[in-house]
C-alpha cells in the first residue's frame, strides 16, 4: 500500500495520539515551556518596574506578572467551562504585577504545579469540550479546551516570554538559552 506524503510524515504522530491521551501528549511541551519561562522570570530585574521600550508597551513589572500568571489560566481552562474576566456585578480579574522576583517565582511555581496536575488528569473528553472566555457576559471566543491550552495558554506564554526577553536585552540583562544558545549563553 502506498502512503501519501502527508501519511508518511504524520502517521507516527497519529499512532502516538491513538495510544496516548491528549493531556499526556501535551505534558512534555508544557514542562519544557514552564522550565524555559522560569529561567526567563529568574532574570527580571527588580529595580526597573516601570521600564517599557515604547509608550504602548506594558511596564516591565506588569509584563513579568502577566507571564507568571499564565499557568493559572491553564488550571482555570481545564477546570472550568468559562471565565468571565469582568463579570456583571462581580469583581474583575486582577492582573498580576511583579512586586519582587521571589514573590513572582513563588506564585509562578505554585500555579505551574497546579496546572500540571490538572493537565495530567484531564481526560480526552474534557479536552474536546468547549471553553469560553467572556468579558461582562459577552463571549470573546469559544474553542475546545485543547485548542485553548495550545493557543491561549502555551503559545501566549511563549509570545510574552519573548517580549520579556527583549526587555531583558534592553536592560543589559543576560537572555537565557531557550531553544538554542542565546547571545549571552553559548550552551544549553
Amino acid at each position: 500500500m502506498l502512503l501519501s506524503p502527508f501519511e508518511v510524515i504524520y502517521s507516527p504522530f497519529r499512532r502516538l495520539l491513538m495510544t496516548t491521551s491528549i493531556s499526556q501528549s501535551l505534558l512534555p511541551e508544557f514542562d519544557h515551556e514552564i522550565a524555559n519561562t522560569r529561567k526567563t522570570l529568574e532574570r527580571v530585574p527588580e529595580g526597573k518596574p516601570d521600564f517599557r521600550p515604547h509608550p504602548k508597551s506594558m511596564p516591565l513589572a506588569r509584563l513579568a506578572g502577566h507571564v507568571a500568571e499564565i499557568p493559572m489560566w491553564a488550571a482555570m481552562t481545564l477546570s472550568q467551562d468559562e471565565i468571565d474576566v469582568s463579570p456583571a456585578g462581580g469583581a474583575p480579574f486582577e492582573a498580576q504585577v511583579m512586586k519582587s522576583r521571589r514573590e513572582l517565582l513563588a506564585k509562578f511555581d505554585e500555579d505551574a504545579k497546579k496546572a500540571r496536575a490538572v493537565l495530567a488528569s484531564t481526560t480526552d473528553e474534557a479536552m474536546m469540550k468547549s471553553w469560553s472566555l467572556k468579558r461582562a457576559g459577552q463571549t470573546i471566543f469559544t474553542m475546545p479546551r485543547v485548542a485553548v491550552m495550545r493557543s491561549f495558554v502555551m503559545n501566549h506564554m511563549v509570545h510574552h516570554r519573548a517580549q520579556l526577553g527583549v526587555y531583558l536585552r534592553m536592560n543589559d540583562v543576560a537572555v537565557p538559552s531557550i531553544y538554542g544558545p542565546s547571545a549571552d549563553e553559548g550552551g544549553m
